[in-house]
């Protein structure tokens, strides 16, 4: 393969090899530590972002649960904690009027139920939820059932009944009001040490329950309830994970301590945590691209059971692409309805990865892997440092995004690899031009001369060993233009010898190598002529002086059959075979033929005029089918053969006399126009040939 490459196709390769394998060199090295110090500086960030969120979420947990400490060891929770619980056993035999009860029903069927339809999808049996204890009724009809809006319910001081509960919520209520508003907290529930909620700052549908035996029992405040009374110590703060909570419309914690003096807990202050706090957190206020999370980057935590404790990015940004995707991923499809009913992943949206697992395990790190979306991301996972939540942080950005620096640095380092290999190849080129310039001259000469153009003279420019293959290849072209014009010579010659032995579609068929050339003809007249006395009158003469003789009849009737259309097929010394319609089909060819033998005939008579000799013409004449071709193979030979040309041999053959002798079928094709005499019969007795003789000659 190496011989068939030119010179100036080794020279690039040459040059082109060596700057590849300096630019891969480099390239590679710069590739691999380029790419090394991206993967590394993209993980980091994710690291940072993932730390970033812990730390902010312990802060914040920290602030919340100091300020709940806070607000529990001072006198005003205190105070209000006997004061509201003090009114609500006052309350133990309260009535409320038929109104009041069917207000209470409606509010139950019209907005209660409605609501958790929605959020759960699930019909709520109303009797088992409506109020039963005497005070549970009647706080929630002056206080729950009369406000459709939270805003009005949590602002509204005293329902001016004169109870004692109402003096004291006129007098706490803005104190706890302002701790929802301000930390964003859903409720804040006031419990006595017998469970019951003696107060709520949004008036729902706990207000007045019991969280032991209340509709609303077996929730995570419960146990969070009784670790806090347990304690006994004012400076307790406990953290629930996460749960359905009835009366809330969506996943709630809690923060509850004792309140009470000191040593002596006389019950407990409960904060709502909402998830949404969660969620304004993790998704940095939906503010991703601001918190350098990019187009795709999220951070979310997931519980023990493999929850999510927050809410995922593409869920607020494109619900429908979540469900789609999730579903892809493996999520039953149910799953992903209740996350599009309830409006958040939260206790909904499963996650279970490598990630979720390792951090479960109280391992911290990052790995390439597919997410809960089934996409493949980068993620950096540990867990959450918050006392009694064993929680999991996930920080995660996908890898088209995440390695987009990477792909960025591999086409900038691809391009000026191809650009410096580029001018390497225009030099390259440039170089093997110039050097292999003369090759070319010479090729072109050399392509020239193949193409039949042998008068090329190449310029000599140089003295070199290019110099001297140029005057030996202007030389070669020299002889070579002497001998094609001796060939060329030589091949007309060839071509008038063959078209005068045979016709000019056998010659090209010969030329084109057929072997065995032959062919049928209809309807061809034959004559077959030969020049009686011509052998008496050559005896008396030399061989030259009887050779000029025949000679020069034979071109003279030659000139006669072009001038008729009768094509010569072979002559002997003194024989002559023609035809006519052979090649060129003639309808007319009988005419032509029998004219053609009066010609023969006036040349023969003129020739006698001329030299004083006594020749005669004996010629016959037949039509129908007969064959030609070429005969023989190291001498060939164009012959005819066939019924007519035997028949007309025997007319001619057959007849002592002089003259032109037709067959019978020649004679009912001319008897019209021409005169003739039978002349008896040739053949053999059992085949014999009527023949007629041409009486009329013109002159």
């Amino acid at each position: 393969m190496a011989s068939r490459i030119s010179i100036q196709s080794k020279l690039l390769v040459m040059l082109l090899l060596t700057s590849m394998l300096s630019a891969a060199v480099v390239g590679a090295i710069g590739y691999r530590s380029g790419q090394s110090s991206l993967r590394a500086s993209v993980f980091d960030r994710l690291t940072e972002i993932r730390a970033s969120q812990s730390r902010q979420l312990q802060t914040q947990f920290d602030d919340l649960k100091n300020s709940l400490v806070v607000y529990s060891r001072g006198a005003t929770a205190t105070l209000a904690l006997e004061a509201y619980t003090a009114g609500f056993d006052q309350l133990a035999n309260a009535t409320i009027d038929p109104a009041q009860q069917q207000s209470l029903v409606d509010y139950y069927a019209n907005r209660f139920a409605r609501d958790e339809a929605a959020q759960t999808g699930m019909q709520v049996d109303i009797a088992s939820v409506l109020p039963t204890s005497p005070a549970q009724r009647y706080l929630q009809a002056y206080y729950t059932a009369p406000f459709d809006d939270w805003q009005k319910a949590i602002a509204f001081g005293d329902a001016r009944d004169g109870s004692a509960w109402s003096a004291a919520n006129a007098r706490y209520n803005d104190f706890f009001r302002q701790i929802v508003e301000r930390f964003k907290y859903e409720d804040a529930l006031l419990l006595d040490t017998r469970g019951n909620v003696v107060y709520s700052a949004y008036r729902g549908v706990d207000l007045g329950t019991n969280i032991f035996n209340g509709p609303y029992k077996g929730s995570n405040l419960d146990d969070a309830y009784r670790a806090a009374l347990d304690s006994n110590a004012l400076g307790y703060v406990g953290v629930t994970d996460f749960s359905d909570y009835e009366p809330a419309d969506e996943p709630t914690a809690w923060l509850v301590s004792p309140v009470g003096p000191d040593g002596r807990a006389e019950g407990v202050l409960a904060l709502q945590f909402p998830v949404s706090k969660i969620n304004d957190l993790m998704t940095a206020n939906e503010q991703w691209e601001q918190a350098g999370m990019g187009r795709t980057g999220e951070t979310f935590l997931v519980g023990p059971d493999n929850l999510m404790r927050s809410d995922s990015r593409l869920f607020l940004e494109d619900p429908e692409r979540f469900k789609r995707d999730v579903v892809n991923a493996g999520t039953p499809p149910e799953v992903a309805e209740d996350s599009i009913r309830e409006g958040g992943t939260t206790l909904v949206q499963p996650v279970e990865t490598d990630a979720t697992r390792d951090a479960q395990r109280g391992q911290t790190g990052s790995l390439i892997a597919r997410d809960y979306l089934g996409h493949e991301t980068l993620q950096a996972y540990a867990p959450v440092n918050l006392p009694g939540l064993n929680w999991s942080i996930v920080a995660s950005i996908d890898t088209d995004e995440a390695f987009a620096p990477v792909s960025t640095f591999t086409r900038k380092l691809v391009l000026s690899t191809t650009a410096i290999i580029f001018i390497v190849c225009v030099a390259a080129m440039l170089l093997a031009r110039l050097f292999v310039r003369p090759l070319r001259r010479l090729e072109a000469g050399a392509q020239q001369i193949s193409a039949g153009d042998y008068a090329v003279a190449l310029p000599v420019r140089t003295r070199d060993e290019f110099g001297d293959l140029t005057v030996a290849f202007n030389d070669m072209s020299r002889n070579l233009a002497i001998k094609e014009d001796l060939l060329n010579e030589q091949r007309r010659e060839n071509d008038r010898l063959l078209l005068s032995l045979m016709p000019e579609p056998v010659v090209a068929r010969y030329r084109e190598g057929e072997e065995t050339i032959a062919q049928d003809h209809q309807d061809v007249t034959v004559l077959f002529a030969d020049i009686v006395g011509l052998d008496e009158l050559s005896e008396e003469l030399t061989s030259d002086e009887g050779l000029a003789i025949v000679n020069k009849l034979v071109r003279q009737f030659d000139a006669a059959a072009v001038n008729l259309g009768v094509e010569r097929v072979r002559t002997l010394r003194n024989g002559y075979l023609a035809s006519c319609g052979l090649s060129v089909p003639r309808l007319d060819n009988v005419r032509r033929t029998v004219d053609f033998a009066v010609e023969m005939q006036h040349i023969v008579d003129r020739y006698n005029a001329e030299s004083g000799n006594d020749l005669q013409l004996r010629a016959g004449i037949d039509t129908g089918t007969v064959s030609s071709g070429l005969v023989g193979r190291s001498s060939l030979a164009y012959d005819m053969w066939g019924a007519a040309v035997n028949v007309a041999y025997r007319v001619q053959s057959g007849s002592a006399q002089p003259g032109v002798y037709v067959t019978s079928r020649v004679y009912d094709a001319m008897r019209d126009t021409r005169k003739f005499d039978e002349a008896g019969h040739v053949g053999s007795d059992d085949d014999t040939e009527p023949i007629w003789r041409l009486v009329e000659r013109q002159q």
